[in-house]
């Protein structure tokens, strides 16, 4: 499966705690899409949250994420796991 990195625009007023229970409801809508967000890194200096997410295209994590939380990427890049 393809994976990608969902990178959206600044979070004003983002906290950690926010978006781990923003990212908790990602389950109930990925499953029955085929895809599984898979990890998130937030950057509390920038405000800004990546995730790495397999899909079988972008737009299906974005819907994912359009429906679990409503929290946008401004981009979806296609990456490849190295080392």
């Amino acid at each position: 499966m393809p994976l990608f990195i969902d990178v959206p625009a600044p979070v004003p007023g983002a906290t950690g705690q926010a978006l781990a229970d923003a990212h908790s409801r990602d389950p109930e809508i990925q499953n029955g899409a085929g895809v599984e967000y898979q990890r998130y890194w937030f950057s509390p200096e920038t405000r800004r949250v990546f995730s790495l997410v397999g899909a079988p295209s972008a737009q299906a994590a974005a819907e994912v994420h359009r429906r679990s939380h409503g929290l946008t990427a401004d981009e979806i890049i296609e990456v490849v796991e190295g080392s």
